[in-house]
């Protein structure tokens, strides 16, 4: 009796007792999580169509700029802020510059947006992925109930048709990727209007990517770090294979020349460096609390400046190879049916699902490279998608320590999060899905959001809090201070150029359009801008509540800040002096 009195007392209190916030299990993993979260899609798909597009080898000029006067900086100054505070993407701000913590809250409602949207691309690849297994691939024959009577197999399509039009165009032939993409994998609806039916297969796939990524992160950065032991690094190992495999195919090195040929002229038109800058925020994952949620698992005197330049360098390093795996094959391709690279070269997902799943068609045991590349955009989307749900977890249990890190709240609100955002991405697997797709992707995670957050965030850190105490910070971390450089591109490069560049493409705003044939409804656009500045608004709402809550002014609230900052100091001063 006094025993199972005692198990009963020892299960109430396990129950009621709040776990500790946790640390990385080594330095590894910190750098495969962040490597997992900037690399992805964006490196495959986007970064080689832009440098073809934009001038070739001429295209790194505008990228190397807007990396190191952007890029690199955001990236440091987010993971170190991680770091020194101890905290997420929202009580960071509120630790060094309280008023603005409505920039926590702006970067995890963009991130749930974006988790929403960005798995249902993994979703589509999965389908494609246990597609791959059959005999005979789907899309390299028209024998399929979803086939019409104009649909032309691959190899015997005549080069001079429109094949990337809709299958109900004019055109009198369609491929038959075209048909197995548009009319077994989306059946697209006549427009946003009409939601049509559920797609159930692609329904099943996106529980089962919601799955995985509660799993991985149900334990927090423990199961975080050892899931991207093997969803960090397997991609580089699929990519390394691609790349070989295209290198050594026929008309390789014609699709090298046009993805690095150099074309000077084209640095004089302006969109080219707003490519390269948008591209930056984009793959680096900054502005979002990505990096800073991870970067607060990190001891307190990590080098985070050397981790972050190094996985800068990778990831741009993993973006310039991926125009090799993908490029070589496509100049493979271009040769092989006779056509003009520019026929046959995509960016998004017109690369992924159909351009090349038809290139796999012409190589030998075609399957065999099918399930290599899809396996590869599985795991490049997933890796993204579950540290972005480790991320909104971090921000969420650091808010509210005491309940959330207590018995296993924190699984069971993970779990709501994985079945809101589930029930939620059901609208997107919809026969209307890809139009609602593209306003999430168009508004929410775009340019002008992301360059707003980076002007806001270089803004507080630079001006308001202080680059160089920031700088102070740094060092106490790490023994030094990062490059001059670093704080005047905090200062100065950083929210002039982001400036100029959000300038540039609010001026350049036009009406979105899907497959630039359907145009969205009035209320589309509407639900659009609802979701942009929903996220937004958070930082003058914030700080709006703030200041009609607290007491005091605002320099009262700043020297209580920099006394927290030289107590800091002092303490770790004394340890250092003590114990080291």
């Amino acid at each position: 009796m006094a025993d199972s009195v005692c198990k009963r007392r020892s299960l109430l209190t396990a129950s009621h007792t709040i776990k500790e916030r946790g640390k990385w299990g080594s330095k590894k993993e910190f750098i495969l999580s962040v490597a997992g979260a900037i690399i992805g899609l964006g490196n495959v798909w986007r970064f080689p169509y832009l440098c073809y597009k934009n001038g070739g080898g001429a295209f790194l000029i505008p990228y190397s700029l807007f990396l190191v006067m952007c890029g690199i900086p955001l990236f440091i100054l987010e993971t170190a802020l991680g770091q020194y505070t101890s905290q997420g993407g929202i009580m960071c701000w509120r630790k060094i510059c309280p008023l603005f913590e409505g920039m926590g809250y702006a970067s995890q409602i963009i991130i749930f947006y974006g988790s929403v949207s960005y798995i249902v691309v993994s979703a589509w690849a999965f389908l494609y992925l246990f597609s791959s297994f059959s005999k005979e691939l789907p899309w390299a024959t028209c024998n399929n109930e979803w086939n019409t009577d104009n649909c032309v197999v691959i190899n015997t399509y005549n080069a001079t048709a429109n094949w990337t039009s809709p299958v109900n165009a004019s055109s009198s032939s369609s491929s038959s990727i075209m048909e197995f993409w548009q009319r077994r994998v989306l059946n697209l609806s006549s427009g946003i209007e009409t939601l049509g039916n559920l797609r159930w297969d692609l329904a099943l796939c996106l529980l089962l990517c919601w799955v995985i990524c509660y799993f991985c992160v149900w334990k927090g950065v423990k199961s975080t770090g050892k899931a991207t032991y093997f969803t960090a690094t397997f991609p580089f190992l699929l990519l390394a294979v691609l790349c070989v495999r295209g290198l050594t195919l026929p008309g390789a090195l014609h699709g090298i020349k046009y993805y690095l040929y150099p074309d000077p002229a084209w640095l004089a038109d302006p969109r080219v460096w707003v490519d390269a800058g948008t591209q930056i925020l984009y793959s680096y994952a900054v502005c979002l609390g990505f990096l800073t949620s991870l970067g607060s698992y990190n001891k307190y005197n990590n080098n985070c400046y050397r981790d972050s330049l190094c996985l800068c360098l990778l990831n741009s390093g993993t973006s310039f190879t991926s125009g090799f795996a993908i490029f070589s094959v496509l100049g493979y391709m271009s040769q092989k049916q006779g056509v003009d690279i520019s026929v046959v070269a995509e960016s998004g997902p017109g690369l992924v699902f159909i351009v090349y799943p038809q290139a796999v068609t012409l190589l030998p045991w075609p399957q065999v490279w099918s399930v290599c590349f899809f396996t590869m955009i599985i795991l490049l989307g997933i890796d993204s998608q579950f540290v972005g749900l480790e991320s909104i977890m971090t921000s969420l249990t650091d808010v509210y320590p005491s309940h959330i890190r207590r018995g296993r709240h924190r699984e069971l609100y993970l779990l709501l999060i994985c079945c809101i955002s589930f029930g939620f991405g059901l609208f997107l697997v919809s026969e209307a899905g890809p139009y609602i797709l593209q306003i999430f992707d168009h508004y929410v995670c775009s340019g002008p959001t992301l360059l707003m957050m980076a002007i806001f965030q270089s803004v507080i850190i630079g001006w308001i809090y202080g680059a160089e105490r920031f700088y102070d910070n740094i060092k106490d971390m790490i023994g030094y201070k990062p490059l001059p450089l670093i704080k005047y591109c905090w200062l100065y490069a950083t929210p002039l150029i982001c400036l100029g560049t959000l300038v540039f493409l609010l001026l350049q705003q036009s009406p979105l359009m899907f497959s630039n044939t359907y145009r969205y409804p009035w209320w589309a656009y509407h639900i659009g801008w609802f979701l942009a500045t929903s996220s937004l608004s958070a930082i003058p709402l914030n700080m709006i509540w703030k200041l009609s809550k607290e007491e005091g002014t605002l320099c009262d609230a700043d020297d209580d800040s920099q006394h927290e900052d030289s107590a800091r100091l002092q303490n770790t001063a004394w340890l250092v002096a003590n114990f080291m």
